[in-house]
């Protein structure tokens, strides 16, 4: 697109790009240019700074650049003006032109100019492009991911439970899981997968998966931990591993059978004020072919607390660089193990948050389970 008021420049201009083949469309006024952006996407404008006969100031032709960059930010913007100084080349770059050229123009170095624009606008339109999908594959990526976590929170006799996992970014690398396994029986899995992005999400995805295939033919904690591992061992690279606390929640008899697989230690706010870490268990999953580990249990009463959580939640940082730490989440619960479920669930994720400054920059994962 050429913009000038005049024309006799418009003819020259023409004339002059001939042997380039590009398609001109000639406009003559401002709104006549925003009109025309608004329309079509163009290649490339050439942009007269004055169209008011009584003006050599620019201050039209240096507002229409801000104007057309509004409608069009990829749009390589070439001005051109009778009425040239230093400060007015510098103020059109500043708004957003690419290059400045003084009439009467010199035929070749206007063409390579605007050769050079034009490269560079299509490598911007492409590389936002590129943005774009890949922006929609991580969101679709994000809500795939989304539906692999449990969608509601199964009923529980005698127990309330309260469960959330908040990605860093736009994937996470966390993973819980609630399975009913029939005859009041529910498997509690949380993990942390090694890593962050993509890597880890597509992971996590993988263990979901396992955990889910395993659950149907083991419902023993270790049995099922140990054919998990099996499986991530033979499926992920060297060095990818993850942290797991799994468990089956006897309902009926109010048992909890465990196993912790390098997963920070679930911890148990008692009624009387006690406070236990169930750390029984063995390795982190993925990286032993050989794999074992203790299987502990406890029986959980009216009124205690338990709270799983990944690492988000103690490592959150203050300005400082201090963690929140496992103390004070153990001190927090501790104090407020009284309240429900959900309850104590919002207040000890917004106790971290707090401390962080307002905001996690690790995937956070909690889960509490009151007993009733």
């Amino acid at each position: 697109m050429i913009a000038d008021d005049q024309a006799d420049v418009r003819d020259a201009l023409r004339l002059a790009l001939r042997p380039d083949g590009y398609a001109i469309e000639q406009v003559l006024s401002p709104a006549a240019v925003l009109d025309a952006v608004r329309q079509s996407r163009f290649d490339l404008a050439l942009l007269d700074l004055n169209y008011a006969r009584d003006t050599t100031s620019g201050r039209e032709g240096l507002d229409l650049i801000e104007r057309v960059r509004e409608i069009d930010a990829d749009l390589p913007i070439v001005v051109m003006t009778g009425w040239a100084s230093i400060e007015l080349a510098v103020e059109a770059l500043q708004r957003g032109a690419g290059d400045f050229v003084q009439k009467p123009w010199e035929n070749t170095a206007l063409r390579a100019i605007l050769r050079t624009q034009l490269e560079r606008g299509l490598a911007r339109r492409e590389a936002r492009s590129r943005e774009l999908r890949n922006e929609r594959e991580w969101t679709e990526a994000s809500a795939a991911q989304r539906m692999l976590l449990p969608r509601e929170v199964p009923a529980l006799p005698g127990f309330e439970l309260a469960a959330a996992s908040r990605p860093a970014g736009t994937l996470s690398g966390d993973y819980y899981e609630l399975l009913p396994l029939g005859d009041g029986r529910v498997l509690v899995c949380v993990g942390d997968v090694c890593g962050k992005g993509a890597g880890a999400a597509l992971l996590m995805a993988n263990l979901q998966a396992a955990v889910k295939a395993c659950a149907e033919q083991e419902v023993h904690p270790a049995g099922l931990c140990r054919r998990v591992n099996r499986i991530l061992c033979e499926n992920v690279e060297p060095g990818r591993f993850v942290t797991l606390f799994c468990a089956v929640l006897d309902t009926a008899r109010r048992n909890l059978t465990y196993v912790n697989a390098g997963h920070n230690a679930p911890l148990v706010a008692r009624a009387n004020g006690s406070l236990l870490r169930l750390s029984d268990g063995g390795p982190v999953l993925g990286e032993f072919a050989d794999w074992s580990a203790a299987q502990g249990a406890i029986e959980l009463l009216p009124g205690d607390r338990l709270i799983l959580y990944t690492d988000g939640v103690t490592e959150a940082q203050n300005s400082n660089g201090e963690e929140f730490g496992e103390e004070r989440l153990a001190r927090f619960v501790s104090d407020h193990r009284r309240l429900p479920a959900s309850e104590l669930h919002a207040r000890a994720l917004a106790e971290s948050a707090r401390f962080a400054g307002g905001s996690f920059s690790d995937d956070v994962t909690l889960l509490i389970l009151a007993a009733t």
